[in-house]
């Protein structure tokens, strides 16, 4: 098989283009960062070259929140958004939070509601398509976006800092070798690279090895929210409603819960969260969320309605203890690739976009001062001051509180929101990455779950085929094993083979050989660029690389 690497040695050189800022990941984070550069550029009349690329077919294909968007940083960067159309239409109207058994729900009375759950003057948005406004917006100011193009290899100077990153080749066949279509990659050099990838960003994860950025944090904490659109009736909707809920289908012990958002045009916003520390090798994300559909309280809101839309995305959620440092010489992590996310929220965008619009003011200083491939030490000096951090701080013991079980966990969340305002004199610590928490599945307990009805509840199949999911059908594999007999030899053999049921896919599947001998098939044109498999393997056998240009799901509305 031909390497990457062999390709450009033998086809090159690559075609290169020159940059002041090159942006890895058209999601919030990378477009605010964007956006913020020209105005400044604007402001002081200087020009500032600024491209993004974005490895979605369009922006926004790559993009699934729940989301309900805090509009305080939007407002700090665009302050007249509302005027230019963005797509916030629909403001919370009401907060429930359900604790649900299998057959009943109990709401929280609203004394017992931390602050951090109120949404009172947010809004039900598709982040997909404030993404879309946003890179309209961004165009407007003369930024580059290069929707298709994955980032794939990060290049660097001879000093070791960060040079830019080059696109991944296209028209290459399964076995490495390159197919009658084939194109190499580009190489685009910056002054300064910053990486805004989302959750468990490929390049991110090398950028944190290679400058061991992780140093003295604590392992990142990450979560698996799997989302459903529909369109329900419209004696059913009530625009601007949020539901929370904990505990059913989910053991105490397990961390997790739902939402469910009614935006506009009829339209409902479901998903669950589990959070992949979780034990249970036979726990699967997946039918977990299905299950919690058939509850009472829930279903009856989707009795005679039509799911339009499904996907899944991992989600940082370790909180402040877990951000690595966010600079390295020559670029920056912002967004959900440094884990800006604030769990006890459940936002993330408003966290993204501040990222962004910091590491961008530093990143126009430095541009000021002449300088180039050095750290943007003033980005982490302007985080630690602002409302941003004073949030994370906050909200930084809830995480691992929760982590300790239902009960005990919404106990100590409400002593340290409520009584204390997340004042505490301590900062509880993750000590344990998710991959390290599966038990073998001989000390774990099968869970057999309910077949689908194809109304209500659906296999893994038929989600996929909605999500628009596509890749080039004789492109490498990019779900890449460090050694193949791994998966048979400890993943099925010790627990149970939990890559089956942790993709929210299908990509994963044991077979039988001819000879019954049991092997893994990774079913890669499946895969909805979610990471988990990338997070949860228990030996990080599995390493996701970037696939061909606009591979992968095509989220419209999510």
């Amino acid at each position: 098989m031909t390497q990457p690497n062999n390709l450009v040695e033998q086809y090159g050189p690559r075609e290169t283009m020159e940059y002041d800022v090159v942006i890895v990941g058209g999601g919030p984070a990378g477009l605010a960062a964007a956006i913020r550069l020209k105005q400044l550029a604007a402001e002081k009349s200087q020009e500032v070259s600024v491209c993004v690329l974005e490895k979605g077919g369009e922006l926004g294909a790559h993009i699934l929140s729940g989301a309900i968007m805090d509009p305080k940083a939007l407002t700090e960067l665009i302050p007249n958004w509302k005027d230019l159309g963005a797509p916030l239409n629909t403001a919370v109207t009401e907060d429930r939070i359900l604790f649900l058994t299998e057959t009943k729900a109990y709401k929280t009375p609203n004394f017992a509601v931390p602050a951090c759950f109120e949404n009172h003057g947010n809004y039900i948005v598709s982040l997909g398509n404030v993404v879309r406004w946003m890179g309209q917006q961004a165009e407007n100011l003369g930024v580059e976006i290069f929707p298709g193009f994955p980032a794939a290899e990060i290049l660097y100077n001879d000093d070791g800092s960060v040079k830019g990153v080059a696109t991944g080749n296209m028209g290459v066949k399964r076995d490495g070798e390159p197919g009658p279509d084939f194109q190499l990659g580009m190489e685009l050099h910056a002054k300064y690279t910053l990486f805004a990838e989302g959750a468990r960003g490929h390049l991110g994860k090398q950028l944190m090895a290679k400058y061991d950025l992780n140093a003295g944090k604590d392992p990142q904490s990450y979560g698996i929210g799997i989302k459903e659109l529909w369109e329900i009736d419209p004696a059913l909707h009530q625009p601007g409603l949020v539901i929370h809920s904990t505990g059913w289908p989910l053991d105490a012990k397990t961390y997790g819960g739902s939402f469910l958002y009614h935006m506009e045009n009829n339209q409902v916003m479901v998903g669950y969260v589990v959070g992949l520390a979780y034990e249970n090798p036979y726990l699967s994300p997946y039918e977990e969320f299905q299950r919690y559909k058939t509850h009472p309280e829930i279903r009856k809101f989707f009795e005679g309605g039509k799911r339009i839309s499904y996907g899944a995305r991992a989600i940082t959620a370790g909180g402040l203890q877990c951000l690595p440092k966010l600079v390295f010489a020559g670029g920056a992590l912002i967004g959900c690739d440094a884990g800006f996310l604030n769990m006890s929220r459940i936002k993330g965008s408003h966290a993204a976009i501040k990222s962004g619009m910091l590491a961008a003011d530093a990143a126009f200083g430095a541009l000021g001062e002449q300088r180039q491939h050095d750290e943007l030490a003033s980005y982490p000096v302007a985080f630690e001051q602002s409302w941003l951090h004073e949030e994370l701080h906050v909200a930084r013991n809830v995480k691992p509180w929760l982590s300790k079980g239902l009960y005990l966990g919404s106990l100590m969340t409400g002593i340290d929101q409520i009584l204390l305002r997340g004042k505490a004199p301590w900062t509880l610590h993750h000590t344990h990455g998710d991959h390290e928490c599966l038990k073998p599945a001989a000390q774990s307990k099968k869970i057999v779950y309910p077949k689908p009805d194809g109304k209500l509840t659906f296999d893994k199949m038929s989600s996929v085929f909605i999500s628009n999911t596509n890749h080039a059908e004789d492109q490498p594999i990019h779900l890449t094993l460090k050694n193949a007999s791994v998966p048979v030899d400890v993943n099925l053999a010790t627990y149970a083979g939990p890559e089956a049921r942790y993709c929210p896919a299908g990509v994963y599947e044991f077979v039988k050989n001819d000879d019954g001998a049991e092997r893994l098939q990774i079913n890669a044109q499946n895969c909805v660029h979610c990471k988990t498999c990338d997070i949860k393997d228990p030996t990080q056998n599995i390493v996701w690389v970037t696939p061909e240009g606009g591979g992968g799901p095509n989220y419209p509305n999510m």
